[in-house]
C-alpha cells in the first residue's frame, strides 16, 4: 500500500505523522519504507540522518532514474528504511519541466519494488508543484492531517480539486482514504469544533484515533528520534501507536 501523505497547507503535522506512524507501524513487524519527497527533508533528520551526507536522495530516484534499491537507507528501526531527500530536490522542479511523463515518475520507479513492502509512505511537500503532484500520483491512497486550529480546511480545498485533476488524467484510482485530526486540545471549544466540522466534510473518512497537541511530539524531531523512542510514554506516542493498529485493522 503506497500512502501519500499530503495538505497543501504546511504546519499541520504532515511529518510528524509519516516518521511516527511508520514507526510504529514497523514495530508491530510491517515492512516499511518512508520517501522524503519534501526539499526541506524534515522527515530525513527526524529518523536522525544527516540529510547533507546522502549520496544518493529521491532527487535521483525521480531525476536521475535511479533505482529505488539504489537510494535505499536503513533506519535505526527494524524493517523501516528510507529514501532520503536532498536540497537538491529543489531544482526538481525545473529539471522535470521538458521531460516526457514528468508527473509519473515517482511513480514508475516504485511499480516493480512496492510489493517488497506492507507500507510505503510518501511526505508530500506542503505546495501545488510538480514535485507533490508527483508525490499524490505514485499513492494508491491520500491520507491527510489536518491540524484542529483556525482555518483548519485552509488548503484542503485546494488539494481536493489537484486530487481531481490528477485522478482524471494521471492516475483513476487515487482517492482520499482518511483524515487525521492533529493538534488537539480537548480543553477547548475549537479542537471539537474543527473536529466536528472536518467530520460533516469527510463522513465515514476521519480516523478515530486523534493527535493530540504534545510538546514532546514537537521537541522530538530536534533530538532525531521518533516519538516512540524519545518519550514512549507520552500522550503523543500513546496516540501514533493507536494509530498505527487503526491502520493495520484497515489493511
Amino acid at each position: 500500500m503506497i500512502i501519500s501523505v499530503a495538505n497543501q497547507k504546511g504546519g499541520v503535522g504532515k511529518t510528524t505523522t509519516v516518521v511516527n506512524l511508520s514507526t510504529y507501524l514497523a514495530r508491530e513487524g510491517k515492512r516499511v519504507l518512508v520517501i522524503d519527497a519534501d526539499p526541506q527533508a524534515n522527515a530525513t533528520s527526524g529518523f536522525g540522518i544527516d540529510k547533507h551526507k546522502m549520496t544518493k536522495s529521491t532527487y535521483d530516484l525521480i531525476v536521475n532514474e535511479t533505482p529505488l534499491k539504489d537510494t535505499l537507507i536503513n533506519t535505526d528501526i527494524d524493517n523501516l528504511q528510507i529514501v532520503p531527500s536532498h536540497i537538491d530536490l529543489v531544482s526538481a522542479e525545473l529539471e522535470l519541466v521538458s521531460v516526457i511523463s514528468r508527473e509519473t515518475r515517482l511513480r514508475e520507479s516504485l511499480k516493480d519494488e512496492a510489493d517488497s513492502f506492507d507500507f510505503i509512505f510518501i511526505d508530500c511537500p506542503p505546495s501545488l508543484s510538480l514535485l507533490a503532484i508527483n508525490s499524490i500520483v505514485a499513492g494508491d491512497r491520500i491520507l491527510v492531517p489536518i491540524q484542529c486550529e483556525y482555518y483548519a480546511l485552509e488548503g484542503v480545498s485546494q488539494l481536493l480539486n489537484t486530487v481531481k485533476r490528477i485522478k482524471k488524467y494521471l492516475n483513476p484510482a487515487i482517492e482520499i482514504w482518511r483524515v487525521l485530526l492533529t493538534m488537539y486540545d480537548r480543553r477547548t471549544s475549537l479542537s471539537q469544533q474543527v473536529a466536528e466540522e472536518v467530520k460533516s466534510y469527510f463522513p465515514g473518512r476521519v480516523f478515530n484515533s486523534i493527535i493530540p497537541r504534545s510538546v514532546r511530539l514537537s521537541e522530538a524531531p530536534s533530538f532525531g528520534k521518533p516519538i516512540a523512542y524519545y518519550a514512549p510514554e507520552s500522550k503523543g506516542a500513546i496516540a501514533y501507536q493507536e494509530l498505527a493498529r487503526e491502520v493495520i485493522s484497515l489493511e
